[in-house]
């Protein structure tokens, strides 16, 4: 049993130690679970980020982060990604990032996790292009626009797709930060130019 005034780190902490040593992941999630429940949300949330990077860590603890603080845009975003990598599944993604760009619409990861989760390519080009319009400097969506752009027009033989990726592409050499950005940029920007559709 755990006590309702618990040290949320130290309580993760051996609950991670014992996950990695027994690779019990239902008793980890089981255990995190008990954790979250009777811990303060706040303070929940600090003792987690070390372990940003453990989908598994971070389902059960977001999971009641977002159930106690329902405006948190930022632990919404948290839970999407975890689902994401997860293989949640789309539905339960978008419903979260829609949820946190409804909350914050500043929230940039937000708006990637609803671009990300449109299942359909064109409509995830077209989500894309909508962050584009509401982060103009943010170059992660203008490579992740072109990448599904060239996605498209390889898979449908699509010239307006191929041209979209091409001057996207152009865009981000124009603003490469560094040499090893610009050869990769150029090399990719070789090859579309020579595709035949």
């Amino acid at each position: 049993m755990i006590s309702p005034s618990i040290d949320a780190a130290t309580e993760l902490s051996a609950a991670v130690a014992e996950y990695r040593e027994r690779d019990d992941l239902g008793a980890l999630i089981d255990r995190l679970r008990r954790i979250a429940a009777v811990a303060d949300p706040d303070v929940l949330a600090r003792a987690s980020a070390p372990y940003r990077d453990m989908p598994e860590v971070v389902i059960p603890v977001y999971e009641q982060v977002v159930a106690v603080r329902p405006d948190d845009a930022q632990a919404h975003v948290l839970l999407a990604n975890a689902y994401w990598l997860t293989g949640r599944g789309a539905e339960a993604v978008e419903r979260l990032a829609a949820r946190a760009k409804q909350i914050d619409p500043g929230n940039r990861g937000a708006w990637h996790m609803w671009a990300l989760s449109e299942p359909e390519i064109r409509g995830r080009i077209a989500r894309w292009l909508e962050v584009i319009r509401h982060f103009p400097h943010d170059n992660l969506a203008r490579a992740a626009m072109a990448d599904n752009a060239v996605s498209l027009a390889g898979a449908e033989h699509d010239p307006q797709a191929l041209d979209l990726a091409i001057s996207t592409y152009e865009l981000l050499l124009d603003s490469a930060p560094d040499h090893a950005h610009r050869l990769a940029l150029e090399e990719t920007l070789t090859k579309l130019r020579g595709w035949q559709l």
